[in-house]
């Protein structure tokens, strides 16, 4: 069976959000939508596929990553995860069906057949969290993932999702390190720790803040889980900084870092991000890490297709690790035709005309058009952090001339106030 690289395909693709994903997807990730399909063939003619999601921060694949693999075996230059995920993916899909080997058993030996699997949200009201949770649990998922953002009351976010959630189904809260420190954290860590479905807080200051992340964790019932390297892995287990991991990258690194953590008996969550072929692909790595016993957080549920066949099929929270050959489904070809762009588009961010206003409990408001505008006001302490009563809005345009006018401003430099101009 020749194994070598006759061709490498790359099929741009723009997936839809579903429509809750989408109203709140537009202030951060419009870009979320694009990824690139590759389909590998070899000398023996099987066809192997994976995915890229464009624009994230790890895995684009490059003219010189293709050029690379043409004319070598494919089972030599899967691990090399400087491909880029969508052409690793690709060449182990590829070997798995020239074999007959389920990807799970090209990595290792496999600890369970059904891996945790998580839903996941950006930030959003309460009130569209209930309806991606009712979504969730109607589709068998018992985690939901989501972000922690100081342009959101917390407290009534939670208050009103907790409200609607049955004792079985656990919730994940973000906060990418925007709590800034532990005079900020411990006392809103603790008013949230109430509400007994939040489960896990996820970097709430920063990382490398040793001393403070070990405070927090001695303060909260609530597990915590940091993102792996940050601060060194030496570091994290001799300081006991947090309860767990978040892992992902490329096949090389999610089972060194995987085989680490378990060393050190440190359970943590795989966040390998795009459409139902990167959940599937993560679905044969949590098969075989042991220690894979956080649901894995995938994004797939953001689109309007999973792009294979059959769809990922989830109960209890966890879902089937595809025995057949390779990834083990089917790519929807169909969807693939249905969603292809004649090039890749450059990066549609930010979103344009748009007007966010972020009212804060104070009665102020601050005027924006995209996200990482107002980022660094919170994470640099220009604004308050997570002051209960504040709420992002996006303001639709009303045609009116003092709607052009606000957001001709605050394009180009945030807009403050003490009450609200629109």
């Amino acid at each position: 069976m020749n194994l070598s690289v006759r061709g490498v395909e790359r099929i741009p693709i723009s997936v839809p959000y579903r429509e809750v994903p989408a109203r709140n997807m537009v202030r951060e990730l419009p870009h979320w939508t694009l990824f690139e399909i590759c389909k590998v063939t070899l000398e023996c003619g099987v066809v192997g596929y994976g995915e890229t999601m464009q624009y994230y921060t790890w895995g684009t694949v490059s003219d010189d990553s293709v050029a690379r693999v043409i004319g070598r075996n494919a089972a030599e230059c899967m691990w090399d995860d400087s491909l880029g995920c969508g052409l690793q993916m690709a060449l182990f899909d590829a070997v798995g069906r020239a074999t007959d080997t389920p990807i799970w058993a090209l990595l290792g030996h496999k600890h369970r057949d059904r891996p945790l699997i998580s839903w996941w949200d950006i930030d959003m009201p309460g009130e569209d969290w209930v309806l991606e949770c009712r979504q969730a649990m109607s589709e068998g998922y018992t985690d939901f993932k989501t972000k922690a953002r100081p342009w959101f009351d917390l407290d009534e976010q939670c208050k009103t999702l907790c409200a609607t959630l049955p004792s079985w189904f656990d919730l994940d809260l973000d906060f990418n390190a925007m709590l800034n420190d532990t005079s900020h954290a411990v006392s809103l860590l603790k008013e949230i720790e109430k509400y007994p479905n939040v489960q896990i807080y996820e970097s709430p200051i920063p990382q490398y803040d040793v001393a403070g992340n070990r405070f927090i964790r001695q303060h909260t019932r609530v597990a915590i889980a940091h993102h792996f390297g940050s601060p060194p892995i030496t570091t994290a287990i001799r300081e006991d900084v947090c309860d767990g991991f978040v892992i992902g990258g490329g096949a090389s690194r999610v089972m060194r870092e995987g085989t680490v953590a378990a060393t050190f008996d440190k359970p943590f969550f795989l966040q390998l991000v795009g459409t139902g072929i990167t959940a599937t692909w993560a679905l044969h790595f949590g098969a075989v890490l042991t220690h894979a016993r956080w649901p894995s957080v995938n994004c797939h549920q953001l689109y309007v297709d999973h792009m294979v066949a059959p769809r990922i099929s989830v109960f209890n929270g966890a879902a089937p690790a595809p025995d057949a050959p390779g990834l083990g489904v089917a790519l929807n070809e169909e969807a693939v035709e249905s969603f292809r762009l004649p090039a890749m588009p450059a990066k549609p961010y930010p979103a344009p005309k748009l007007l966010i206003a972020i009212r804060f409990g104070s009665g102020a408001t601050s005027y924006y058009t995209h996200t990482m505008q107002f980022w660094d006001d919170f994470s640099l302490g220009r604004l308050p952090v997570f002051q209960p009563g504040t709420r992002l809005e996006l303001v639709a345009d009303d045609g009116s001339a003092g709607w052009s006018d606000l957001q001709s401003r605050a394009a180009a430099k945030a807009v403050h106030c003490a009450g609200r101009e629109l």
